[in-house]
């Protein structure tokens, strides 16, 4: 989630484009619910203005802004403010943000779980405004860092066990039945679920889940294994059924494609964009012989 030293200025461009057409549709679908609405006798003050050089008298009406303008969010006003005076912009380039922002747009105000928090933060929080969006990060001095300088973002410290090296055997270990059994994954007997979670991540349903963590690029760090695993597993829990939007960031590397490919199913793959895919996962509660992927 933390970009590197150098990032180009378009992507940065983006950022405020993306904030601010998500304002402009809030201030549109404001306006427009207004409109159909009665205005009452005292939202409109007719004012007599003397007659022109025409002849006729001309009204102006004066609408009450109280029912037709709609005050930018303070979210949105923060993000705006920061993307347009940091020099520092997200890792993620144009087309892949865009992926995630068009089904942020149809699904907000939503339930927003991301494994990672990093300089993209902010965006995904006011992007998903009036929903709840929660940051999982390992690094609790960056958590730290990150909430002094927007304790607006809601964040919690997750650690993972396995390493990017014991990917080989991990995969081999997610083949067994335990691991495709649909269930909660705090009570899992699956190697790769994530079992010290927040209690409120496994209780939440989740409408969107980013996985852009843990770190994941040499062979002692942290690896998205047990991230992936879960993630899919969450949205095939999913209470009341209904469908996950899942995304799985740097599919470049070996464990994001072969783990994304294995456990969020090819045949449930919506788009690959760069290095970003988005899978589309629906929940397997009201049909448990439903099979792991499909066929």
């Amino acid at each position: 989630m933390r970009p590197k030293a150098h990032q180009k200025l378009n992507l940065k461009l983006l950022i405020l484009a993306v904030l601010v057409a998500f304002f402009l549709f809030l201030v549109v679908r404001s306006t427009f619910s207004t409109s159909n609405q009665d205005l009452s006798p005292t939202s409109v003050i007719s004012t007599s203005i003397p007659k022109t050089s025409s002849g006729h008298d001309e009204i102006m009406s004066t609408t009450d802004c109280s029912l037709t303008c709609a005050k930018i969010p303070a979210s949105l006003s923060q993000a705006l403010i920061h993307y347009a005076t940091s020099t520092i912009t997200p890792q993620q380039t144009l087309k892949e943000i865009s992926v995630s922002a068009r089904v942020l747009e149809k699904r907000s105000p939503c339930n927003f779980l991301v494994f990672g928090l990093g300089h993209d933060s902010l965006m995904w929080s006011a992007l998903n405004h009036g929903g709840r969006t929660i940051f999982l990060e390992e690094d609790e001095a960056w958590i730290e860092q990150i909430r002094r300088r927007f304790p607006m973002l809601e964040s919690y410290h997750v650690t993972y066990d396995s390493k990017v090296n014991e990917a080989d055997n991990l995969m081999e270990v997610g083949k067994g039945p335990e691991c495709t059994a649909v269930g909660d994954p705090r009570y899992s007997m699956c190697q790769l679920a994530l079992k010290g979670l927040p209690t409120l991540v496994y209780e939440t349903k989740w409408d969107l889940i980013m996985v852009d963590a843990p770190t994941g690029y040499y062979e002692d760090a942290p690896g998205r294994m047990t991230a992936i695993y879960t993630a899919g597993m969450m949205a095939r829990n999913r209470d009341s059924g209904g469908e996950t939007d899942i995304f799985v960031h740097d599919v470049n590397r070996v464990v994001e494609d072969n783990f994304s490919k294995a456990f969020l199913c090819d045949k449930y793959m919506i788009k690959q964009e760069g290095r970003l895919r988005h899978f589309t996962i629906p929940s397997h509660r009201d049909d448990l012989d439903r099979p792991f992927c499909p066929d």
